[in-house]
């Protein structure tokens, strides 16, 4: 591939071209880790000197999408802690485990630490009843899912989906790691727990191949197990004034 064409060199050129002020930028997703397709988008994060405005922008350069993530310095710490609370922490792997395109002034290096700290200290725990509502909503889903016939396909797909989303997050809170969308949801459930995280993806794909949902049941309730069992009759969740 020609240099010039690599995501490296189109994510230089589009900071050049929008930013020429920056302090500095790094290339994260899939491009940096050497995964990148033809048509994946660039995911890039650019710090701006301050009177800047943060924001998240999508935009197109020479023919490729780019999703920029835009910091002023003042507001990382800001935009890590709400990344953080979210529990994906999506700016954090992008500083995490990017590639440093720019670094002038070592702003990117001091940067990439801090979400090294925040990554290290894990996403929030979860409160009592947020493991209660957890329980109870992959319980629901769970035995809907048993319950539907294969024939409703449309309904037995939607909620192996559901399933899987539920069962992923609260076995990953269990594990203390990260959550995740889309693609991201079976990397990171794979990295923090092998053999439930692949059960889990199995039995989705029995769902989706076989219609038979008995293989994605069982790897959910092995999850609910594991994290106080299924929650059903007894559930109660109080409503604010």
């Amino acid at each position: 591939m020609d240099d010039h064409n690599t995501p490296a060199a189109q994510a230089l050129g589009l900071i050049a071209d929008r930013f020429p002020h920056a302090l500095g930028s790094i290339l994260g997703g899939s491009a940096a880790q050497g995964r990148a397709r033809p048509t994946s988008d660039l995911d890039v994060a650019v710090l701006l000197p301050s009177g800047e405005t943060s924001r998240r922008e999508v935009v197109r350069h020479d023919g490729r999408l780019a999703e920029l993530f835009l910091h002023t310095l003042e507001d990382v710490p800001e935009h890590f802690a709400r990344d953080r609370a979210l529990r994906r922490g999506t700016v954090l792997f992008l500083y995490d485990q990017g590639l440093p395109l720019a670094d002038p002034y070592g702003h990117v290096a001091r940067t990439r630490e801090q979400a090294r700290t925040v990554l290290a200290a894990g996403p929030p725990p979860l409160t009592p009843a947020e493991w209660e509502r957890g329980r109870y909503v992959l319980t629901c889903f769970m035995d809907d899912l048993t319950d539907t016939a294969p024939t409703e396909r449309y309904e037995q797909l939607a909620l192996a989906d559901a399933t899987l989303r539920e069962a992923a997050h609260l076995l990953l809170a269990h594990r203390g790691g990260w959550t995740g969308i889309g693609k991201w949801l079976p990397r990171r459930l794979l990295n923090a727990d092998a053999i439930r995280g692949e059960a889990l993806l199995n039995g989705h794909r029995a769902v989706a191949e076989h219609a038979d949902p008995a293989p994605l049941a069982t790897a959910a309730e092995q999850v609910l197990d594991a994290v106080g069992g299924p929650m059903r009759e007894g559930y109660t969740q109080r409503w604010s004034a």
